[in-house]
């Protein structure tokens, strides 16, 4: 009733002609064989390896990467990384954001990270708000320090219930007396 293909048959050579029911027969009854992709089992990949901005370099401008980033230069602008980790030898004028942070150099600007470290050569300026941090004896820090449970969003919302603003609330003139 249906003819079967000849592409995928196993049979007689090209150019001949001469199938027999019994080659027929025998093609149907064996399967076609199979092609199959052997699995062969990879490593998996390696991570790369940190960006490393060396101490003879200045940036000026914003860092972002999914990555990690060594730094022993000098940076004008905001990071935000996976692992930051900043050199003895490093500057940072900005804001910095990572899940790792581990502070070595100096920092002038808020820094915002799952876990930050200061290590006895840091020297930090400004606010870190942070999950866990550790502070080592001889680092130097200027600021305050809050506790967030997602310190990586720069919304509001890691205020602490019943703890008000500390910037001074302005006055309606409207809802003022009169002034004498």
């Amino acid at each position: 009733m249906f003819s079967k293909s000849r592409i995928n048959e196993t049979g007689p050579s090209k150019g001949t002609d001469d199938v027999t029911s019994t080659d027929v027969a025998a093609a149907s009854k064996s399967p076609a064989p199979k092609k199959t992709q052997e699995f062969t089992p990879t490593a998996p990949k390696a991570k790369p390896p940190a960006s490393v901005l060396s101490s003879d370099l200045t940036i000026v401008g914003n860092l972002k990467t999914t990555g990690d980033i060594q730094i022993e230069g000098t940076v004008e602008g905001d990071i935000r990384a996976h692992l930051l980790t900043i050199g003895e030898t490093a500057t940072v004028r900005g804001e910095v954001m990572a899940d790792d942070v581990v502070i070595n150099g100096r920092i002038i600007g808020r820094v915002r990270g799952l876990k930050v470290r200061l290590t006895s050569s840091a020297k930090v300026e400004g606010d870190i708000i942070h999950k866990t941090i550790a502070i080592e004896s001889g680092a130097h820090f200027e600021g305050s320090v809050q506790r967030a449970d997602d310190p990586l969003t720069t919304s509001s919302q890691n205020k602490v219930p019943g703890v008000a603003s500390s910037a001074p609330k302005k006055a309606d003139p409207a809802k003022a007396g009169p002034t004498s």
